[in-house]
């Protein structure tokens, strides 16, 4: 799954949200739609996707929380959520300030390995001026995915 090489670099049309809460509750719709090109067409064409120093889900190269630049390489994100069942995904609420916004999201996740990760995630979106977005970050329990990447069940629990 790859983005569009030549996306324009804006396409909001003039009905297109532009207030940031309203922008990124239309990605989440779009998300629930299994819309991936109109989730690529509101990023900024050099968008830093999960890149933050020093992260454990990366050093552990977890597909799905791997630092990622640019449209295309988002494009890669999708396709490794796709090779996941997803049991839930539910934005609980979005919280802005300016051009940010956070989203806390519950979410149980099957992964290629048989693995399983259910956990409340805060997501971190920030806009720019042209109403794109320009980063993305995922805050979860990394411990939780890299075991689920791993084979490991973390929704089970002690009986």
């Amino acid at each position: 799954m790859t983005a569009p090489t030549d996306a324009p670099t804006h396409s909001a049309a003039p009905s297109a949200p532009t207030d940031a809460r309203q922008v990124v509750g239309a990605l989440y719709e779009a998300f629930g739609r299994g819309d991936v090109a109109a989730i690529l067409e509101r990023l900024a064409p050099d968008v830093a996707w999960d890149v933050w120093p020093d992260n454990f889900a990366q050093r552990a190269d977890v597909p799905h929380l791997r630092p990622r630049r640019g449209r295309e390489e988002v494009g890669a994100f999708f396709g490794a959520v796709a090779e996941q069942t997803v049991h839930e995904f539910t934005v609980q609420g979005l919280v802005a300030d300016g051009d940010t916004v956070v989203a806390v999201v519950r979410v149980d996740f099957g992964t290629p390995s048989g693995g399983r990760y259910a956990d409340e995630e805060l997501h971190l979106w920030t806009l720019g001026d042209d109403g794109l977005v320009h980063a993305f970050r995922h805050y979860v329990d990394t411990a939780k995915h890299i075991a689920a990447v791993g084979g490991e069940d973390t929704t089970a629990t002690a009986g």
